[in-house]
């Protein structure tokens, strides 16, 4: 596997997954509690700007491949779903929201790994949905990462709640809109 510069941005994406987990893990004596929420919504925010940096670059340098059009999502997959387990556990994300968003990831998943085999993959193409989606749930997390005040007047916790309550709203309606589209091809069969 020859490595390019979208893939590397990848990578990068998941390896900084364990360290914005980690930073909530640290020692109080070693970081204080308003340290860890800064420092961990920075590196999962620059691990998001990876995923815009990866996709952008990998058109306008030409380096789309195969295994990074399989590795991109699957990155952004596991961050998403770390960080909203993250969530979960220090109370300030309601499991109920982390599991329709996981749900769905893993439904969607699924669902393109099919239609992929029946030669349908365009059926389920990323739509503007899906794009509200991701910057719902992304201001949602960094907001619930960083759960402390950003600008006057805007409670990050209010925020990131809201936030996170739109993008379960859209999970559930592109998870629609995505099975709607596939209806149709649900009785082909396999290509081999």
């Amino acid at each position: 596997m020859k490595l390019n510069i979208p893939t590397t941005l990848t990578w990068i994406r998941i390896a900084l997954i364990p360290a914005f987990v980690g930073v909530y893990y640290l020692p109080v004596d070693w970081l204080t509690p308003t340290e860890k929420n800064w420092i961990g919504a920075i590196i999962f925010s620059a691990a998001a700007a990876t995923d815009w940096a990866d996709g952008y670059l990998a058109r306008k340098l030409g380096q789309s491949s195969a295994f990074g059009a399989f590795l991109d999502p699957v990155a952004d997959k596991l961050m998403v779903a770390a960080a909203l387990l993250l969530l979960v556990q220090m109370d300030r994300a309601d499991a109920i929201l982390a599991f329709v968003i996981v749900g769905r990831e893993i439904t969607i998943s699924a669902l393109r790994e099919w239609m992929a085999k029946i030669g349908e993959h365009r059926s389920v193409a990323v739509n503007n949905i899906g794009k509200f989606k991701t910057a719902a749930q992304m201001t949602a997390i960094i907001a619930l990462l960083l759960y402390e005040p950003f600008f006057p007047g805007i409670p990050t916790p209010k925020l990131g709640t809201f936030a996170l309550w739109i993008a379960a709203g859209l999970t559930l309606w592109s998870m629609f809109y995505y099975l709607q589209h596939a209806a149709p091809h649900m009785d082909k069969p396999p290509r081999d």
